[in-house]
């Protein structure tokens, strides 16, 4: 088996070997080197979980110096200091995947992780689509079906499983196996009067017959009535049954038939059909199975959706790629209801108040004797949050609400569960401006806040033993996240992880080791093994750069604090010349991170890694380089959020413009030589630096800008800005394509043609805008097969490459 597991492993180390001897000389710190990427610099450990026993750690990852065209594959590692890791098949992980645990989601397989509870000591989980029964006598395989069987619960009394098959929920007994259907939920808008009838007449054999028939009769019976007086009638029929005794046993068996008929309608299951094109999302049933929760979807048949050409394809035909729609377009719905079991009696929950209307809801699960479930919701308008509690009746109770004047959101945002035995239930909330941690009794009585500062929870979950929280926080510092223990009522916390960093971490199934992907802000993030103790020493699992990349004296860049114009101070990562042994050439660039909301100053792995490395390049050349966190950047709490809310380019582009002011007090860097680059958010970022503050810039690239928020997501963009229709000044004045006519200084513009998401169309639209203006000094550079996020080295080459030869050219040199 050994043998079989392993073999692909020896292959791929020595091609992987094989690729470093290659690679001779040093690294090289050119832009085609440094666009290879995680070729280079390495993958992620992703997808961390342990083997049941403790014993060995499960991930997917890949060799250093492995092409870019690899996937990443999965590997395994002994849970042991100096241990090393060695790839296993797909195959052999097919074969225990149910024996494999995460700590924050259960047992899983490919293509996600699982879903379980417990009663006593036994658990159940859905595994790749089975159900597996674990006990103190070990695993046990219940299912195995071409259906998939998700969402287990065991009764509260664990003599029962409840799970959702093909839409519907079933139990499974234990003690003899018995499977029985327990809703009868339809889709696709059928007629609920016409399949009841249907299934009152699909009793089978002797019964079935005779429904059939009575059926008949009735229908016949109505074709008399049609034309005879109903006086008349009743009276031939009451002669017939006085003058014969076959009429009279034919009565008396039909009034037998149509009883034992009702008797099972009332004991079989009420059906649920839903409307047309209304689809189940989620069921979550309850562990005494009195109640189930039913989510639904409502697509809108009115939405409109992009479309986006892919003209280089196999076939040598342009073809259109599905693509999203637009904010403010139709959106779909959905429903909540609540089913009483085993009545099939079903009512819907009303969520949302009377002056909202329900976005989305989440079942967040049921407490531990089944009697009460916790459900999350949010509104239309994003600016609402609730918390609900619905007793196994159907009662309905708010027990929690956020409301925020932009829009509600914050990491950790839906972090929610239940603990004491299902009496309390805890969740992550910004109700004090940071994300912190609270809880309350089921009933909604007794909230406590048990975490509080300027700093926010990422991640919470629960011990196994239930006396404590883990947490995952900024605590220690807004340039550091850290991995600690808190008693289960509050108080102190112990600090596990102690290396300054990024620490993401997978506790083993007894909670005694924990598996730590650690990274630094000049190195990427490897797998760590650790005692699940305070301070304790971690031995390092994973090394994924190559030995060239790792020689080369890549920086921990300093974290400088910019004087915003409000009197606030801004982070930023700078990178100066002397760094890199260098002389100042005189001008400065300022790289604007993507996606908005996003953390990148600070003191681990950037998720702009070939940014960071062309940085380090920039600063080679002689350029200072600043890397903000504006206003809009995670990591700061709720204020600093919804610093942009209605105007994006107001206040984040103002601290961009202290930046450079920054860059001109302190290095001296004429305005007009300091440059200004960024992707996505940070490419919209660089054209309303350019429209509407150009004396404080002299150039810039901007990648896969966006230029007209009325053409970007509904999800994102109706948060901010609200929606185009019922706020157009935050649209007008956010959007660079109305500023156009302020271009003064030379402008790059890439756009890979199939991006999925900021589409190709945006870039096209402002060149028209430019072209109309008579503006001259700007490119569009377009990229005819990458989507948002780039992928052929070649082309992160050529894109990088113009970027320096725009500074080169413009900033470098002085006043063009």
């Amino acid at each position: 088996m050994r043998i079989s597991v392993l073999a692909g492993a020896a292959l791929a180390l020595v091609a992987g070997g094989q690729r470093l001897a290659a690679q001779s000389k040093p690294f090289d710190l050119t832009i085609k080197n440094m666009m290879l990427g995680p070729e280079v610099y390495g993958r992620e450990p992703q997808n961390v979980r342990w083997s049941a026993d403790g014993q060995w750690i499960y991930f997917t990852w890949l060799e250093p110096g492995a092409d870019w065209r690899e996937e990443s594959k999965p590997f395994r590692v002994r849970a042991q200091p100096g241990a090393k890791p060695e790839r296993v098949t797909q195959t052999y992980m097919d074969s225990i995947v149910a024996d494999l645990v995460s700590s924050t989601g259960g047992r899983g397989g490919r293509g996600g992780g699982a879903t379980a509870n417990s009663v006593g000591g036994a658990h159940v989980e859905s595994v790749a689509g089975d159900l597996y029964l674990y006990n103190t006598s070990g695993r046990h395989r219940l299912t195995q079906t071409l259906a998939l069987e998700t969402s287990p619960t065991l009764s509260a009394d664990g003599r029962d499983i409840y799970f959702v098959r093909d839409n519907n929920v079933y139990s499974l007994a234990l003690d003899g196996g018995l499977t029985r259907q327990l809703t009868d939920i339809r889709v696709g808008g059928n007629d609920v009067a016409s399949t009841t009838v249907a299934d009152a007449g699909r009793g089978g054999g002797r019964g079935g017959g005779r429904g059939g028939r009575g059926g008949a009769g009735v229908e016949q019976q109505g074709a008399r009535g049609a034309s005879t007086d109903v006086n008349q009638r009743t009276a031939l029929e009451r002669q017939q049954r006085e003058l014969f005794e076959v009429i009279r046993d034919k009565v008396h068996s039909d009034s037998i038939t149509r009883a034992e008929t009702r008797d099972r309608a009332g004991a079989g299951i009420k059906p649920l059909t839903l409307g047309a094109g209304e689809r189940i999302a989620a069921l979550s049933v309850s562990p005494n199975g009195k109640g189930l929760l039913i989510t639904t979807t409502i697509p809108n048949d009115r939405a409109l959706a992009t479309r986006v050409p892919n003209y280089v394809t196999e076939s040598g035909y342009t073809e259109d790629i599905p693509g999203r729609t637009k904010v403010g377009d139709f959106q779909s719905g959905g429903r909540v209801a609540y089913m009483n079991l085993p009545s099939g009696d079903v009512h819907f929950l009303k969520l949302a108040t009377d002056t909202t209307t329900l976005a989305n809801a989440r079942v967040v699960g049921w407490s531990d004797a089944g009697a009460v479930a916790l459900v999350f919701s949010t509104s239309a308008d994003f600016k609402n949050r609730w918390l609900h509690t619905v007793s196994d009746d159907g009662t309905l109770k708010l027990v929690d609400t956020l409301h925020d004047s932009a829009w509600v959101a914050g990491p950790c945002f839906g972090c929610a569960g239940w603990y004491d035995g299902g009496r309390r239930f805890y969740f992550v909330s910004e109700a004090d401006g940071y994300a912190h941690l609270y809880t309350m009794n089921a009933d909604g009585s007794d909230r406590q806040q048990l975490t509080r500062g300027k700093w926010e929870v990422n991640a919470v979950q629960l011990s196994k033993d239930g006396r404590s929280f883990y947490l995952t926080t900024s605590e220690k510092s807004p340039f550091e996240q850290h991995f600690y223990r808190m008693p289960i009522a509050g108080g102190a916390r112990e600090q596990i992880t102690a290396a300054v960093g990024g620490h993401t971490v997978e506790l083993s199934p007894d909670e005694s080791m924990i598996a730590d992907v650690y990274s630094q802000a000049n190195r990427p993030p490897e797998l760590y093994l650790q005692p699940n103790k305070p301070g304790a020493a971690a031995s390092q699992l994973t090394s994924s750069p190559t030995k060239e990349w790792l020689a080369f004296p890549w920086l921990k860049p300093e974290i400088v604090m910019v004087p915003a114009s409000d009197g606030v101070m801004v982070p930023a990562r700078i990178y100066r010349p002397k760094d890199m042994n260098a002389r100042p050439n005189g001008a400065a660039v300022i790289f604007v991170h993507g996606a908005g909301y996003l953390h990148n100053v600070h003191n681990y792995w950037s998720s702009y890694s070939r940014e960071y490395m062309f940085n380090h390049y920039l600063a080679s050349k002689g350029y200072v380089v600043l890397d903000m966190d504006y206003r809009g950047s995670a990591g700061y709490g709720r204020d600093w959020r919804t610093a942009i809310y209605r105007w994006m380019g107001g206040r984040d582009l103002a601290d961009e413009v202290d930046g450079s002011k920054y860059l001109t007090k302190n290095f001296g860097v004429d305005p007009e030589r300091i440059g200004i680059y960024g992707g996505s958010y940070g490419g919209f970022m660089t054209l309303m630096a350019l429209f509407t503050e150009p004396k404080y810039f002299g150039a810039g690239a901007a990648l896969r800008p966006v230029t007209d928020w009325a053409h970007y997501n509904h999800g994102y963009t109706g948060q901010i800005l609200n929606l185009p229709d019922q706020d157009t000044l935050a649209y007008r004045r956010s959007s660079p394509i109305y500023f156009a006519e302020g271009l003064e200084d030379p402008l790059l513009i890439m756009h890979g043609m199939v991006d999925t998401n900021v589409h190709f169309e945006d870039s096209v639209r402002l060149a028209q805008r430019l072209i109309e203006l008579g503006k001259h000094g700007w490119f569009l550079v377009p990229y005819p097969v990458e989507n948002h996020g780039f992928v052929r080295p070649d082309s992160w080459t050529d894109e990088y490459g113009r970027i320096f030869d725009l500074f080169e050219t413009t900033i470098r040199r002085g006043k063009h």
